[in-house]
């Protein structure tokens, strides 16, 4: 009797990389209606927050997209962290405005409430049919959507760029989303000039998303170590680190160390501010390929369990992306230093313009905190209401996050997140 030979599973040797067609420029944002009529939009839903509704720039773009022939609602009650329930209020909209095409004003918040209500309008169903299994069905749309326009006014998520779409459940006090390549915005305008009304906290939080994302993406675990899929159709959004998406991560990580303390410090500096806002689209086409793993997997339960926070410049009492995001990212790289050691060098490197002085696992934790501290983040867990006896409820949402946790570099156990969010706590 011979022992069957042993066949190792085959590893990837494929990367996709995609991106929005980006228009950048001060006063691109002029142009709206020439692009949504280059899409072939005819009858338009135009989406945005309560906040950027009063500032005229509303006004402005639905003004354009009329003059160049184009029927346009607004649909101005898109929510700060998107919930099942605002979402729905929007596919309930779009449903009986019946648009052929999308534009979406704000920050990603408005941008991914877009997305989610193209996606239904265009593929029937229920929201979460297409959330993320396993909270969700994790069901993938048949095809393209409807064109979409995306307009951002803060420099942070990047979601004019990228394949999701992040959501918040309350009632299972976690954060979660939709993710596929058709969700993908079909062109975006961005404009430093609409990022003058945001006040320095939010311009701070939305640049710490952006450092964190581009970070996260070139630490990934790279592309071909894994597994290669059955089918094409099988292949995950999130990647792993490539030679192609490290190029936009990385120039959005120097960016973010030269230009995120001027843009919070002054509204006026619209070469930091649209540097940052450029930063945004180049991370999300980074991470949109490589894809973000443990600050993003934790920074959804922080987001979601409390909202006790109040950040200045917010509307209301919610922990911001960005801010859930960066409290834990220090610990995070610190456990991830040992799988990847020059490449966690590097973007300590990026951050702060300068070798670090003392290479080691806190040569990043300790760039990150400096720029932290410099923009007035948050400490830590502590100062978004948490303490020890939120940690079980942390580490559960946390690790409900597989399809991120499966690109980190060094794949974390219950207990190693639990011993991440410990440690961030305090950060300083």
């Amino acid at each position: 009797m011979t022992t069957p030979e042993y066949e190792p599973t085959p590893l990837e040797t494929i990367f996709t990389v995609e991106a929005t067609p980006i228009k950048f420029g001060r006063g691109a944002a002029s142009e709206a209606g020439w692009e949504a009529a280059r899409l072939g939009m005819r009858r338009v839903l135009l989406v945005t927050d309560p906040q950027v509704a009063q500032l005229g720039f509303v006004g402005d773009v639905a003004a354009q997209l009329r003059a160049a022939g184009m029927e346009v609602r607004v649909f101005d009650r898109a929510r700060v962290e998107p919930t099942l329930s605002s979402l729905q209020e929007a596919v309930t909209f779009a449903r009986e405005y019946n648009p052929d095409g999308f534009v979406s004003l704000g920050g990603g918040s408005s941008i991914d409430t877009a997305k989610v209500a193209n996606l239904l309008l265009t593929h029937g169903g229920e929201i979460l049919d297409y959330v993320n299994a396993p909270i969700g069905a994790g069901r993938k749309p048949a095809g393209p959507l409807l064109p979409h326009l995306a307009i951002p006014t803060t420099p942070g998520s990047g979601s004019e760029a990228t394949t999701v779409a992040v959501l918040d459940l309350p009632e299972l006090k976690v954060k979660t989303g939709i993710s596929h390549r058709y969700l993908r915005p079909s062109q975006a305008i961005v404009d430093p000039e609409l990022t003058r009304t945001a006040p320095a906290a939010v311009i701070a939080a939305a640049g710490l998303d952006v450092v964190c994302h581009a970070a996260e993406s070139y630490l990934s675990r790279p592309f071909d170590s894994r597994t290669r899929p059955a089918s094409p159709g099988e292949r995950p959004p999130y990647q792993g680190s490539n030679p192609v998406s490290d190029v936009w991560s990385a120039q959005a990580i120097r960016s973010g160390g030269e230009y995120l303390r001027r843009a919070v410090a002054s509204a006026d500096d619209l070469e930091a501010r649209g540097m940052m806002m450029l930063s945004a689209t180049m991370a999300g086409v980074g991470f949109g390929s490589a894809g973000v793993h443990i600050p993003h997997s934790c920074a959804y339960p922080i987001a979601g369990l409390k909202h006790e926070y109040q950040a200045k410049g917010y509307p209301s009492a919610f922990v911001p992306h960005g801010f859930s995001v960066i409290v834990t990212a220090p610990a995070a790289f610190r456990f991830t230093y040992e799988a990847m050691p020059k490449r966690h060098l590097q973007v300590a490197e990026w951050l702060t313009g300068h070798p670090p002085r003392r290479p080691g696992p806190d040569s990043l934790p300790d760039a990150l905190i400096e720029l932290m501290r410099d923009v007035g983040a948050p400490r830590g867990l502590t100062e978004l209401g948490y303490n020890e006896q939120d940690l079980p409820a942390l580490v559960a949402g946390a690790i409900k996050q597989q399809r991120l946790l499966a690109v980190a570099p060094k794949m974390p156990t219950e207990a190693d997140l639990e011993g991440i969010l410990r440690a961030s706590f305090e950060n300083w």
